[in-house]
């Protein structure tokens, strides 16, 4: 995770960025310090805190920094210049943490956790706004595993993430709407159970959640339905204000880059 010192609302590159409506910054430091402590406290998971930098106001959403298999960080080729520049404060901080870093063919674009998911041992490619298709098949040669391109076609689910969020036993919460058909199908078949959330709930970007265990973390306020099917499927369901994030188009799990469960995070 990265301490949102430095966000802000400083570019259009979503649908959801608009420069006339800005993110209160101490209300995002807030937010953010309640999910940290969440996680942390509560759920006692480790994190390993990146520095912010002056300049790179999205750098917070560290699932956009890669994909990280074993100690090696696929690093992401970022579609807008905006956030290319992040990329070489990403590699400088992995390297120094141990990792080794991969990258992909530079002609093609990739935005790590954000438009890549595993499902049991299939990766999910979500792509066409922020990824290109074809890095598909880099992906599947470095990591030795079957990924599975699926395209996105409502560009206010910009990122596989936000549409999209791998369940235990192999299940799925999904926002059909954003798929096209042969997305949809792909989705249907490769996911033991599908669990498909409303335009209404998948707007408050319901599917941009964390999951740790039997545990999942989200923007609160999804209908009271939703929260029924997730806890028959035995999840504890925990909502937080993320308010000040959405307005950038991220969530939870843009807050959070997944690290490998070998890896002991020092003391922040």
């Amino acid at each position: 995770m990265c301490r949102p010192t430095y966000y802000a609302i400083a570019y259009e590159i979503n649908p959801w960025m608009r420069l006339r409506r800005p993110a209160s910054p101490r209300r995002a430091l807030r937010q953010w310090e309640a999910l940290y402590r969440f996680l942390t406290a509560r759920l006692k998971i480790q994190v390993r805190l990146l520095a912010p930098a002056r300049g790179l106001p999205d750098l917070t959403f560290t699932a956009n920094a890669g994909l990280i298999t074993d100690r090696t960080l696929i690093r992401s080729n970022f579609r807008y210049p905006q956030r290319q520049r992040e990329e070489p404060t990403i590699e400088r901080a992995f390297r120094r943490w141990g990792f080794r870093i991969a990258h992909l063919p530079a002609a093609f674009r990739f935005e790590g956790e954000g438009d890549a998911l595993w499902l049991g041992d299939t990766l999910v490619l979500g792509f066409r706004f922020r990824s290109d298709a074809p890095a598909h098949e880099s992906l599947a040669r470095l990591l030795k595993r079957e990924v599975l391109p699926v395209e996105l076609k409502d560009d206010r689910f910009y990122h596989l993430d936000t549409c999209f969020c791998p369940l235990p036993g192999f299940a799925a919460l999904w926002y059909p709407g954003a798929f096209d058909r042969y997305g949809r199908r792909v989705i249907e078949q490769v996911a033991t159970e599908t669990i498909p959330v409303s335009r209404t709930d998948a707007l408050k970007f319901c599917c941009n959640a964390i999951v740790a265990g039997r545990e999942i973390v989200l923007h609160r306020g999804i209908s009271s339905s939703l929260r029924r099917r997730l806890e028959r499927r035995g999840l504890a369901v925990h909502e937080l204000d993320l308010s000040e994030f959405l307005k950038a188009g991220g969530s939870a799990k843009c807050l959070a880059l997944r690290l490998p469960s070998r890896y002991t995070a020092p003391r922040a």
